[in-house]
């Protein structure tokens, strides 16, 4: 499925990986790599997640590659694949290596923090360092289909069409505050998700990386709001304990998009990170 053409989206670049799958990616500023990589919610993209995020980077001297992943945003959606974290990593790595980057910073929120995860631990060359925010990939797969978040995603999913009033009580979960939930996110992501196959999230498996964290040894900066209502924040003591050079900063009365609640502090301690190590 690729009805991408009215979608309330900047268009960027495409690129075309081997196997004929097109992926969708915004290209913004100059120098040092950071790869965005987006969550799993229905109607996510590149864009809708990190809007208010890249331009600080881009200022601050990066190049910024917001990706569409495949099955979301601008991106082609197939409906004959698996969607697990294998796919992902596959599909990612040799998309950058098709636009020649050998060495990034991986940055990742949700399902794209368990992709960043997954491309560190199979491309250690490629991975400068890893910035996640609130990364799945760190506990068993019961745990997340625990969550309120969660169950909510996968009932609204299976139940049909996602309009606006579905959109907006999913995405409420997202953020400790729903108040400053902007309507024209909510649109962004019903367009996008009414394109969506039903087998995205049907087949969507991340598995627990925990015992293999301290194989990465790249710097990692981490993110999590003590208010997740998706991943839970005991990630964070997890990675903590299994990386090999990683400090998080948890922030109370804040959920799962720490980029969108506290968007000054994220973008201030990300470019620091960059920039200093």
């Amino acid at each position: 499925m690729n009805q991408s053409v009215d979608l309330p989206l900047p268009v960027g670049h495409y690129q075309t990986l081997p196997g004929g799958l097109r992926l969708h990616y915004l290209d913004q500023g100059e120098g040092p790599v950071v790869l965005w990589l987006h969550g799993s919610g229905p109607g996510a993209s590149g864009y809708s997640n990190f809007k208010g995020n890249a331009p600080d980077f881009v200022a601050a001297g990066y190049r910024n590659i917001l990706l569409d992943l495949p099955g979301f945003g601008r991106s082609d959606k197939p409906d004959d694949v698996q969607y697990n974290l294998d796919f992902f990593v596959d599909c990612v790595g040799t998309f950058l290596q098709q636009i020649g980057v050998n060495r990034c910073t991986l940055l990742g929120n949700s399902l794209g923090g368990a992709i960043a995860l997954g491309l560190a631990l199979r491309h250690p060359e490629l991975a400068e360092k890893l910035i996640l925010l609130a990364p799945g990939g760190v506990e068993e797969r019961e745990t997340y289909f625990q969550m309120p978040g969660i169950l909510r995603m996968v009932s609204l999913f299976n139940a049909g069409p996602i309009g606006m009033e579905e959109m907006r009580s999913m995405m409420s979960l997202q953020l400790f505050d729903p108040s400053i939930l902007p309507e024209d996110l909510l649109q962004e992501r019903v367009a996008v998700a009414v394109t969506q196959p039903k087998n995205l999230f049907s087949t969507m498996m991340v598995p627990n990386m925990e015992s293999r964290l301290g194989e990465i040894q790249c710097p990692i900066l981490g993110f999590w709001g003590s208010n997740d209502n998706f991943n839970p924040v005991s990630g964070a003591q997890r990675i903590i304990d299994g990386a090999t050079k990683a400090r998080f900063i948890v922030l109370n009365q804040c959920g799962h998009w720490v980029q969108v609640e506290h968007r000054a502090l994220f973008n201030r301690s990300c470019v620091e990170f960059l920039q200093f190590g």
